[in-house]
């Protein structure tokens, strides 16, 4: 059965969807807004721009507790066109491969999150942040060591539903392309395409599909690649990218093909609205994805990845879906996405879009859901698992960003996908809709 999932849209879906009045720090107007316009007890609608008012404390501001209307519901998308944003559907789309099935919890992120949870003296905090472990986040395969422990997951899920009766999926994030990462530095990967690296990424893929092979019982959604293919839409002009871009592409076909020869529900990563939203980027972004799902015989791939770092509003990145979406049906690749929601309680505190490492004052957001905006969106989903760090602030570091050096950067931080118990913490705190 071939399960190409689609693209993922890891953005940041509002949390009102979901609740009658917006929390403290949740959004509460803007033009295309649909959710509540009135805030929770001890917070004020404050306005922050044409599409985005927040809820903040009442002492940050001195208006009173209001309730502000919603423009016009058509607005422009950053293709330049209009679109309508539609209120939240309750029924998953007939090929949603999260409907009816339970999320298998990742291993690594609860201890992780116990062993944090742990250091946090406040009790109020650490039940909260406790109960971040119960949260179903993707899990990382971000080099060959790893892999072994898929087999040991997709076991643990196996016996689950033996036990409970229950389906179960598990999540997963292929990630380790040789020169990964090319217009940056900071999760340079293991593989060098100048040192045998499409044959080893080659390697790595046969010994996924082995594992999923062992588990016909089991669902796997996989997202493919993080920020590979955007790369290769808007940063050619960078020499690794432009040497990369044929591996890239040889690798990711790759990956498309056998592990739709074992099932496996996936979702390539389509950047976010801030970077491939924009009219130049849109056709382009298109046709290379549209490209891939034909060079790899059309697989069941599912859909697309929306934003996995970036903590968009879903104003942004629901028009970006809108203005992609076409384009991909267009070429016959059926566009539907995944949006991740993990780090978007708090908007506007980057100070640029492009701006992604450890931003400063984030806070987990929407729950995973397949209760959605859109019949577009399968599902909310954490891909990036909150506290694991997106990369070192340290200037002497090899794989040093200087993303991860700005004035809107969370520091000192870790090296890129090591834990980082201080935004944890902030993660936290500031969660919207509150743990």
């Amino acid at each position: 059965m071939f399960q190409l999932a689609s693209l993922v849209a890891i953005a940041s879906l509002i949390p009102a969807f979901v609740v009658a009045q917006s929390p403290i720090y949740g959004q509460c107007g803007g033009q295309g807004w649909t959710g509540p316009t009135t805030c929770a007890a001890g917070s004020s609608c404050v306005f922050s721009n044409p599409y985005y008012s927040q809820c903040l404390p009442s002492s940050a501001s001195s208006a009173p507790t209001t309730s502000v209307p919603t423009t016009s519901p058509t607005t422009t998308t950053p293709g330049g066109g209009t679109t309508t944003v539609p209120t939240p559907t309750s029924t998953p789309d007939a090929g949603n491969p999260f409907a009816g099935f339970n999320i298998f919890l990742s291993p690594l992120y609860s201890q992780e999150v116990t062993a944090a949870a742990a250091l946090i003296t406040d009790s109020t905090q650490k039940s909260k942040a406790l109960s971040v472990a119960n949260v179903p986040t993707f899990i990382w395969f971000d080099t060959v060591a790893k892999v072994p422990l898929l087999t040991q997951y997709l076991g643990n899920a196996s016996a689950l539903q033996q036990s409970s009766g229950e389906k179960y999926l598990v999540q997963i994030v292929v990630y380790d392309l040789p020169d990964r990462d090319c217009a940056a530095a900071a999760s340079n990967g293991e593989f060098s395409i100048a040192d045998n690296g499409q044959a080893n990424y080659f390697n790595y893929i046969d010994q996924i599909v082995a594992a999923v092979k062992q588990f016909p019982d089991v669902r796997v959604v996989a997202v493919i690649e993080p920020d590979s293919l955007a790369n290769l839409v808007t940063n050619l002009n960078v020499a690794k990218c432009a040497n990369a871009a044929t591996t890239y592409k040889a690798c990711v076909t790759y990956a498309m093909e056998q592990l739709n020869s074992v099932g496996v529900y996936m979702y390539l990563d389509a950047g976010h609205a801030g970077w491939l939203g924009w009219p130049a980027n849109l056709s382009p972004a298109a046709q290379l994805f549209a490209q891939l799902f034909q060079g790899a015989n059309s697989p069941h791939l599912r859909r697309l990845t929306r934003s996995i770092t970036q903590g968009n509003p879903n104003y942004d990145e629901l028009l970006y879906i809108q203005a992609l979406g076409p384009m991909l049906t267009q070429s016959n690749f059926p566009a539907h996405f995944i949006v991740d929601q993990g780090r978007s309680g708090v908007q506007n505190i980057r100070q640029q879009w492009g701006d992604w490492c450890n931003v400063k004052g984030a806070g987990f957001g929407t729950r995973p859901t397949t209760s959605t905006v859109s019949n577009l969106i399968d599902s909310v989903v954490w891909v990036k698992p909150g506290g694991e760090c997106d990369g070192t602030s340290n200037t002497s570091s090899p794989r040093y960003d200087n993303h991860c050096g700005l004035s809107d950067a969370d520091q000192p931080a870790p090296e890129a996908g090591t834990w980082f118990q201080e935004y944890f913490s902030t993660l936290v705190s500031n969660a919207n809709p509150p743990l």
